[in-house]
């Protein structure tokens, strides 16, 4: 199950949206509600084509071959509007501030092709750079943020434009003559404080950040009755990103009224760890007890001179062993 796909359910509610909005963007003030949420295409995002240019044949126009946003919202405050997106990550992208730029870049472009369709049905009163253009002096775009989840255990890659560019060689100065662009990045794993969200946001990013610590997670479960009675895309996002497979794989055995009991998951998923441990260790011990036969037969056979063909044959014989496998006890 691909981490992108269980946050883009997870992330259909806006609930959740708006609430990683406000932890991230605002510290966990109430700036943005989900009723303030509208669908926003994600597609055309990712390019822009400089004014008057033509798109190439069988090339959809602002987009150019690239992948288009995880998800992203409309928010209208009832005053004025912003465009919100938010990528999940897995792994360091190492040009991820080019592409966030580029995603941003490519949404400023959707909002001004929109505002030159409107502005040309209307040209009375127009100055001549108004026509031709399509934008008029007063025109103004959505304010566009992107908010970037890392899931992985560590972010060493760039976090801003400057960080994957090169300025070698270039005279003293160029570097702030060069606009940067900057990541909004969430490393979920290393956040100190999750109470700034108010959603099951907070229980997941929770889950996430202690995954690798067993001791301080199962305090975490058995201590918050959230974890008994999990929504189900909730639990696929936590599982998933903490690629806890075995979680995924006894779920429906915890399954009650649509949600799952998070806590008797992780004690199935456990106790089948330890009884795997069990059965592969007994198997590992019969299989040194039977080399241990095999090279006593070899060791035998050798002090009473027998030939090499026939210990081969014996062996083979008496253990079940193909040719291959008796040459290697010789």
């Amino acid at each position: 199950m691909k981490q992108d796909l269980v946050w883009k359910e997870y992330l259909s509610d806006d609930e959740r949206y708006a609430d990683i909005i406000n932890g991230v963007c605002f510290g966990g003030r109430q700036a943005v509600s989900g009723k303030q949420l509208q669908p926003y295409s994600p597609q055309g995002h990712t390019a822009v084509r400089p004014a008057g240019r033509r798109k190439k044949k069988g090339r959809p126009a602002g987009n150019h071959g690239e992948n288009t946003r995880d998800t992203v919202r409309l928010v209208v405050t009832g005053r004025g509007c912003l465009v919100a997106g938010i990528e999940t990550q897995a792994e360091p992208d190492y040009a991820m501030p080019l592409r966030i730029m580029c995603y941003d870049a490519g949404t400023y472009w959707k909002n001004a092709s929109g505002i030159r369709r409107e502005t040309r049905k209307s040209p009375e009163g127009l100055s001549p750079g108004e026509y031709l253009y399509g934008f008029r002096r007063e025109s103004r775009l959505y304010p566009v943020i992107t908010i970037v989840l890392y899931t992985g255990r560590e972010w060493d890659g760039p976090r801003s434009l400057h960080g994957i560019l090169d300025f070698t060689g270039l005279p003293e100065g160029t570097e702030s003559l060069v606009p940067d662009y900057g990541l909004r990045l969430v490393e979920i794993r290393r956040l100190e404080d999750t109470g700034v969200f108010r959603t099951d946001v907070r229980r997941v990013f929770d889950f996430i950040r202690y995954a690798d610590d067993k001791e301080k997670l199962r305090e975490l479960t058995a201590g918050d009755p959230y974890y008994a009675s999990m929504e189900e895309d909730a639990y696929e996002v936590a599982a998933v990103c903490t690629d806890a497979a075995g979680l995924l794989r006894v779920r429906d055995h915890h399954r009650k009224k649509g949600k799952i009991d998070m806590c008797r998951a992780i004690e199935e998923m456990v106790a089948e760890g330890k009884a795997e441990g069990i059965r592969e260790g007994k198997a590992e011990g019969i299989r040194e007890g039977k080399a241990e036969g095999i090279r006593g037969t070899v060791s035998v056979l050798r002090d009473l001179d027998i030939p090499v063909q026939t210990i081969l044959f014996q062996i083979q014989k008496e253990y079940g062993l193909s040719l291959e496998e008796s040459r290697r006890y010789l």
